[in-house]
């Protein structure tokens, strides 16, 4: 079995894994779709070179059923830090089918979570489905800043403040 860390991938934060687990479990008997994006592991505070893979997106539009899930492409961000794929196996198989592998193509890393949804129910694969070694680890995401405003900020920012010396109102 072949080490993932060549690619820049050095593991996954337990708190991403957590959550492809229990949304696995939610969404049985139907599968679970999602793509992992990942964060610099020198921004987590770990001494070493290398992204960890910190966030499940669930997009939105995502159809599964018991044997598939499909992910509307037009939905899905354009995000630089987009790392791979997380979806279910309602069966329990931690093997990549072959439609698995025709999405494999897109992203580094793809995780395959099967039932019953517990701790050591997943695989991680490279591009070309072979299993590989993925180290979960005690990180902290980072907040995201996205939402970093309170009320009195969108206050600020819809009610006129003062006029300013060009006769206009400052908002």
């Amino acid at each position: 079995m072949r080490l993932f860390r060549n690619s820049g991938i050095i593991g996954i934060a337990e708190s991403a894994l957590t959550f492809a687990l229990e949304a696995s479990r939610d969404s049985h008997p139907n599968e679970y779709m999602g793509l992992l994006r990942g964060e610099d592991a020198r921004k987590l505070g770990l001494e070493e070179s290398g992204t960890v893979l910190t966030d499940v997106l669930i997009i939105p539009g995502t159809e599964s059923n018991p044997v598939s899930a499909t992910v509307k492409t037009s939905m899905v961000p354009n995000d630089m830090r987009a790392a791979g794929s997380v979806h279910s196996h309602p069966n329990g198989v931690l093997r990549p089918s072959d439609a698995d592998l025709a999405t494999f193509t897109k992203g580094d890393v793809h995780i395959i979570v099967g039932a019953p949804y517990e701790r050591d129910d997943w695989q991680a694969f490279d591009r070309e489905g072979q299993p590989i070694d993925l180290p979960v680890l005690d990180v902290d995401p980072p907040e995201e800043e996205f939402f970093d405003f309170t009320q009195e900020d969108i206050d600020r920012e819809l009610l006129p403040s003062e006029e300013d010396d060009r006769g206009g109102w400052l908002f």
